[in-house]
């Protein structure tokens, strides 16, 4: 089916486009004001030590920024009873690979940290090929402390606090997404910089930037409605053409 696009003279097209262009352009300069607010966003001293299971043992907080002074943690959802990791979780999970060369870089190590068990993370990340750091935090109160985990009391109790505010817990599940960033000195204390959740870190998935800019969009239904694992597409999802 055709995109929902008006046909018109290429003179036409050009000014629609220069319109859109003031608009976007107006979006960078409001990206830019969002990211330096962040970056002068104040901290929080983390005071609570943490430890997660990694494939190289128990690690603390501290201990998993691997020499570096900044850390960027992915709030996976996969909690202790799944018997695979979120879709939508395990759609980001497939950007991050190829960032980390760059993030590492640049002084900042990227992990993914859920409350399932080492054995089940390593199980999944080995069926969907994947390389990034990945931790448990299982019998850890890491991802209730961070909001994206929630007890069986709280979600008994109809709200829960969720991206800054209360939610209703028929809306939260067990597990939700986020992502949090931290920051070591030099005297190894640790901070809390910032933390985003739901859609907020919409911009760290390059495939929804690149769709944004497709004919059809995101063509979905609800948001991420299209995603599946990457090894559940079926084999129809080849290339469109009149003479196949």
């Amino acid at each position: 089916m055709r995109p929902n696009h008006r046909i018109v003279s290429r003179e036409e097209w050009l000014e629609a486009r220069k319109s859109l262009l003031a608009m976007e352009k107006e979006e960078t300069k409001l990206r830019d004001k969002v990211r330096a607010e962040r970056l002068s966003l104040p901290c929080v001293e983390v005071d609570k030590t943490y430890a997660f299971d990694t494939p190289a043992g128990r690690k603390t907080l501290t201990e998993i920024f691997d020499g570096r002074s900044q850390l960027v943690i992915y709030h996976f959802m996969f909690g202790p009873e799944w018997e695979a990791g979120c879709p939508g979780c395990s759609f980001l999970a497939d950007h991050i690979d190829g960032m980390l060369p760059h993030l590492n870089n640049h002084d900042v190590t990227m992990v993914c940290v859920s409350r399932a068990p080492l054995d089940k993370i390593e199980a999944y990340r080995n069926r969907m090929g994947w390389t990034f750091p990945w931790y448990s935090s299982f019998g850890s109160d890491f991802n209730f402390d961070y909001h994206v985990s929630f007890t069986k009391e709280e979600l008994a109790s109809g709200k829960v606090m969720y991206n800054f505010r209360e939610t209703d817990a028929a809306d939260a599940h067990d597990e939700l997404p986020g992502l949090s960033a931290f920051f070591k000195d030099e005297s190894g204390t640790v901070y809390h910089t910032y933390s985003d959740y739901a859609r907020g870190g919409e911009e760290v998935l390059g495939t929804l930037m690149i769709l944004d800019r497709a004919p059809k969009g995101r063509n979905e239904t609800g948001t991420l409605s299209f995603v599946k694992r990457k090894d559940e597409y079926e084999a129809a999802a080849k290339p469109a053409s009149c003479c196949a």
